[in-house]
């Protein structure tokens, strides 16, 4: 890191008011940090690792208060390093900002198999730790769980469903499954049907009985929930923006659904519920004009096949259900267990990266035709994600937002138009010829309070790397954005102090005034905005002195209201 990073890192903490994900600032005034092994493990067990600032002062607006004795420091820090298991190799080095001496770790994230790293004073159990916010938070065992079977391919749906017989499996899909992979495979193509659905892990052998696979079950079988009866969809609509919020009514929900067979039923079902409560919209491409669902298709049915799918099957996870929750402004489907092998959130949608936590019953979806159609439910190995977004940027909509939680994996699409009345007269008013259609587009997307780097600019676009760093360049040559950071801090943000930055701060006062208290969250949630974009503007009225915080800063149940006169 050089010295003008730092600096710019500083200055970005400064305007925010807090630590985010990928800093944590200590004052370091008496000490070395007591507990400091928490955010080690919390950055090593994050995608992309952090950076560990000694000798600034978060209580005082990020002051440089610097460290009394480097030197030792320096030793204390490395030290506490060699502790971690594995240890960790950060790169620790001293700066001088303002007059003062500050310490600063650069901590890279652990590799996969390596996962989770924690501090061994305090055993795994105690001692690992994961990144959320602003903040560390010990990982469950359920977590820790996770991360200890992403050490190689889990074989969960290779288990057998030891209740269960062939006869639960649906006769006429196993035929064509059988029918299927005898024509593709030279060794298999004279075997018979038993030892076809032996070989490709739809039945196992289990106490001298021939039974179905969990991946037999979900993928061909007549009732799965007979065995599992989690393993299912639960589908919600909400009458408002946030859950437990009542309608004009009074009423908690406009549908309650759990969806239940195999995995092709759970799909039509859900498809079937969710076209009931979406509206229909037209969109004008030119001459043309097509009618089109409020969510394409395309983009809803990759979302259910990834979650359904992906989904985590260890026998911790199955108690809990894949999850759609419908809300006026958005929809979010969730499933139980993270993101799966090398697969990160930066890397989603772009070809070549994908990993299959469960690659037997992933292997029998893309063979098994769906029940009444030709085509197999999986098709798009690798590319779902990027079909997906691109989907939803043909129908003009703000791309989907990925939270991985470990235990969890979460997609949001707002019910937002990127390309919306507003958003296309403020581009008009751009007087630069010869803007690509990709830079509209990331340029529209800032204007929507969304954050964007080169990898989020290339999941919306579809462009590789090299063109996408050429675009983002020349729209900071035409100072229509500029870049924070470098390297993998590299961020961009509409100039200031120009017509294209969008000033956000009425639109929180006006909400505050409707709504009363309100978290960060909250907020965010209400206006669509990035929790990054969210901190700024909070941070600056607080500054200004229009709106107060109830609570202490770092707690997630703070909350934020006009300030009184």
């Amino acid at each position: 890191m050089t010295e003008g990073e730092l600096k710019e890192i500083v200055s970005a903490l400064r305007d925010i008011g807090t630590d985010h994900a990928d800093v944590e600032a200590k004052a370091c005034k008496v000490g070395f940090p007591k507990r400091l092994w928490e955010t080690l493990s919390a950055f090593a067990n994050t995608a992309n690792g952090g950076i560990i600032i000694l000798g600034l002062d978060e209580e005082d607006n990020f002051s440089i208060c610097g460290v009394k004795e480097p030197r030792k420091v320096l030793q204390d820090f490395a030290s506490l390093c060699d502790q971690m298991e594995p240890p960790i190799r950060a790169q620790i080095h001293p700066y001088k900002l303002e007059g003062k001496t500050v310490i600063v770790a650069e901590i890279p994230e652990v590799e996969r198999d390596y996962k989770p790293c924690y501090y061994k004073g305090s055993g795994q159990t105690n001692g690992a730790f994961i990144r959320v916010s602003d903040g560390d938070r010990r990982l469950t065992s359920y977590e820790i769980q996770l991360f200890m079977a992403s050490r190689g391919q889990p074989r969960n749906d290779e288990e057998p469903v030891e209740e269960a017989a062939i006869n639960d499996l649906d006769k006429a899909l196993v035929k064509q499954l059988v029918a299927i992979v005898k024509r593709k495979s030279r060794n298999l193509a004279s075997s018979t049907d038993l030892k076809v659905l032996r070989a490709i892990h739809v039945v196992t052998d289990y106490k001298k009985r021939t039974v179905p696979t969990i991946a037999g079950i979900l993928a061909l079988g007549k009732d799965p929930q007979q065995f599992f009866p989690a393993l299912s969809l639960h589908f919600v609509v909400y009458p408002e923006k946030q859950v437990g919020v009542p309608g004009p009514q009074g009423e908690r929900f406009l549908d309650n659904r759990k969806f239940e067979g195999s995995i092709a039923s759970i799909l039509d079902q859900a498809l079937a519920a969710l076209s009931q409560h979406m509206i229909r919209k037209t969109l004008v491409r030119g001459a043309d004009r097509e009618d089109v669902w409020q969510y394409p298709e395309t983009a809803l049915r990759e979302v259910i096949v990834n979650a359904l799918v992906h989904r985590d099957l260890s026998s911790a996870a199955r108690g809990t259900p894949v999850q759609i929750h419908m809300f006026p402004d958005r929809l979010t489907v969730r499933n139980p267990g993270g993101l799966f092998g090398p697969v990160t959130i930066e890397s989603l949608g772009v070809s070549g990266t994908s990993a299959a936590r469960n690659a037997t019953l992933m292997r029998l979806l893309e063979e098994a035709p769906a029940p009444g159609g030709a085509a197999p439910i999986c098709e798009n190995r690798g590319s779902g994600i990027g079909a997906m977004i691109s989907a939803l940027t043909r129908a003009g909509m703000e791309p989907p937002a990925f939270d991985d939680k470990i235990a969890s994996f979460t997609v949001t699409f707002p019910n937002a138009s990127l390309l919306n009345d507003e958003t296309l007269s403020w581009l008009e008013q751009i007087r630069i010829k010869n803007l690509t259609d990709t830079q509209r587009m990331g340029l529209a997307l800032l204007h929507h309070g969304n954050a964007l780097d080169n990898s989020k600019y290339r999941q919306i676009t579809g462009l590789d790397s090299r063109v996408a760093t050429r675009e983002l360049g020349e729209l900071v040559k035409y100072k229509l954005i500029e870049q924070i950071g470098t390297r993998r801090w590299a961020t961009y943000r509409l100039t200031s102090g120009s017509s294209q930055r969008r000033d956000r701060r009425s639109e929180i006062i006006l909400t505050l005034k409707r709504r009363g208290e309100l978290s960060r969250s909250d907020i965010a949630r209400e206006l669509n905005f990035t929790d990054m974009v969210t901190r700024h503007w909070l941070s600056k009225l607080r500054k200004e002195g229009q709106i107060e915080l109830l609570g202490p800063a770092r707690s997630p149940s703070a909350r934020y209201r006009i300030k009184k006169k």
